[in-house]
């Protein structure tokens, strides 16, 4: 069971870069919902969309799944005989999920992996969810990541990518930090917290423009792309085979 996100609360002698370690993993479910608006919509539609495109006993991929909440969404939309390949590189988080998926009742449709995404093979994936993923793996190697996702995906499905997105025009950059910091406290946050944890992420979480995103996905070999959630910098992208 998840725990209130409190990670950031005390001040810390140092610093460290952020990690999905234990105890990132330990209060996820309850930090990414107070740390990303829109998020429970972009869940949401993720399986809504893997209703939409994915066929009967056919499969699809969540990428960086962490502790499940898209992957059970998806799960829930599936048709008959078909299966969600859920997988992330963090072990906690993969143990966590693992402890979720028992309970959820979906477990049957599930294949969770503990893998490092550039290393996982994508075929024969009528959908794929990318949900605040790419953002972590290191600009060389988002197009070839985003070029053999597209090679697996079959003819006609999509992709689904959200990513915290930074803007070209600086005024509004930094409009949009400011009123996603005011989210932040709306949500409880304290300015230590969110202070500590923007350190945290630095060279990290590394955001891109939706139009660096936009043309990327058009090069990396999808048909078509288009941004169909956006709120403050974060955005979320359908991109069809």
């Amino acid at each position: 069971m998840s725990q209130r996100d409190d990670l950031f609360a005390t001040e810390l002698e140092r610093i460290s870069g952020f990690r999905f370690d234990e105890p990132v993993a330990r209060v996820f479910p309850d930090m990414i919902t107070r740390s990303v608006p829109g998020y429970s919509a972009v869940i949401a539609m993720t399986g809504q969309l893997a209703g939409h495109y994915v066929r009967p006993a056919a499969q699809c991929y969540d990428l960086g799944c962490s502790r499940g909440a898209g992957t059970l969404a998806m799960a829930a939309r599936l048709p008959a005989g078909s299966r969600v390949v859920a997988v992330d590189n963090s072990p906690a988080m993969v143990q966590y999920f693992s402890e979720d998926l028992e309970r959820s009742g979906w477990a049957d449709r599930v294949e969770l992996r503990c893998a490092d995404l550039l290393d996982e093979k994508i075929e024969q994936a009528d959908f794929v969810a990318m949900n605040f993923t790419l953002q972590f793996i290191n600009p060389m190697h988002r197009f070839a990541l985003l070029e053999r996702i597209c090679a697996g995906i079959n003819p006609g499905g999509a992709l689904l990518l959200s990513e915290k997105i930074c803007f070209e025009d600086t005024q509004m950059d930094n409009l949009m930090n400011e009123l996603y910091y005011d989210y932040k406290r709306s949500q409880g946050y304290s300015e230590l917290e969110i202070s500590q944890k923007r350190s945290a992420l630095e060279n990290v979480l590394i955001p891109e423009t939706r139009t660096e995103h936009l043309e990327r996905l058009r090069a990396a070999g999808f048909a078509s792309a288009a941004v169909w959630f956006q709120c403050f910098n974060f955005c979320s992208f359908l991109a069809i085979r």
